[in-house]
């Protein structure tokens, strides 16, 4: 057939120089040693952790410190980083300008984490030289009885912060949250916050590894030395007054679905979908990163059957125009 050409690799193919690939992309975690880390993620997901002090698995990640490794189709072995930078139409671009925007993480809090606030974009490019700060939002996945989180601070000014850390008023200056499972927050970047012992939750966050800590309850790494704090960068990223910023919450009912949206903002929109028999849907953003939470089903694409359980985690392409999910399964699903 003159001026179309078809060259098959699989599920990977071109179509009159359009990429087509229709299958979801699985991921394979990269696991994060963490002087607060456990073994939660071998107990609650099955996943075969390399110690007993692994503090987060980077299940969705294009970023420099731990691409995720594809395990299924034509792509299979090779890292997301590349696969962004390759086949950039994969999730809707013409071409991959800049870095991956958004990380999907697990973390498990064998211990509290420090506290700690991230730059928004300008002062991570002017000071960091890196492209994205970071603005996140966390789903309480599984929590221990009374686990609290610290969310926000007192302080009016930046003189006033400055003022109660010299003085080491913790109390007075943190807030503290009660949590339990199921509970969701959105942390912009200036956020003082901080994830406490018991809690693991999925974080979603822009594709950044930039922290700064600001207390980290006196602990010493594992040379005995006290572990680095960063208070002159934390005080000038840090918002003032500190401000709620949670979201009204947008439920939709879909044949057997309920998709509860639970964030949208100019990072990424989050949604938790619970389903309960089988729904068809449209892509109708660029691409999806979907993380399965609980329970178990199947996605189905282009008469293929793709089996999903607890623990999966995977990219629903831009060249999949639709897809049909079956089964009694919670899903996480965000996108730009």
């Amino acid at each position: 057939m003159r001026g179309f050409v078809v060259r098959y690799v699989c599920n990977l193919y071109y179509e009159g120089g359009r990429m087509v690939y229709k299958e979801p992309i699985f991921l394979e975690p990269v696991f994060q040693e963490r002087i607060w880390g456990g073994k939660k993620l071998q107990t609650l997901y099955g996943y075969e952790i390399p110690n007993d002090q692994i503090g987060e698995a980077w299940v969705i990640s294009a970023h420099k410190n731990g691409p995720s490794k594809i395990i299924n189709g034509p792509l299979a072995g090779q890292r997301l980083l590349k696969t962004w930078e390759k086949y950039p139409t994969l999730f809707g671009k013409k071409n991959a300008e800049g870095d991956f925007p958004l990380l999907v993480k697990i973390l498990d809090a064998n211990d509290n984490l420090s506290v700690q606030v991230h730059p928004d974009d300008i002062y991570a490019r002017q000071v960091e030289g890196e492209q994205y700060g970071k603005t996140e939002c966390w789903y309480v996945l599984d929590c221990e009885e009374d686990s609290e989180i610290v969310y926000g601070h007192s302080a009016q000014s930046a003189e006033e912060f400055q003022q109660k850390v010299d003085a080491e008023q913790w109390d007075e200056l943190l807030g503290r949250v009660k949590v339990k499972k199921g509970d969701f927050y959105y942390v912009p970047s200036g956020t003082i916050h901080a994830i406490g012992k018991g809690i693991v939750i999925l974080e979603i966050q822009q594709s950044s590894d930039i922290t700064y800590r600001v207390y980290d309850y006196d602990r010493k790494d594992d040379e005995g030395n006290p572990r680095e704090l960063h208070i002159e960068s934390a005080i000038e990223v840090t918002s003032y007054p500190h401000v709620d910023e949670q979201q009204e919450k947008i439920e939709r009912k879909i044949d057997d679905l309920v998709s509860t949206q639970l964030i949208a903002e100019k990072y990424f929109t989050v949604s938790h979908w619970d389903l309960n028999g089988e729904v068809s849907n449209p892509l109708t953003a660029d691409y999806l990163l979907v993380s399965v939470i609980n329970g178990k089903g199947e996605i189905i694409v282009n008469g293929q059957t793709f089996p999903l359980k607890k623990g999966d985690h995977f990219i629903i392409p831009a060249t999949i125009d639709s897809y049909k999910l079956t089964g009694k399964i919670e899903l996480m699903v965000a996108h730009e």
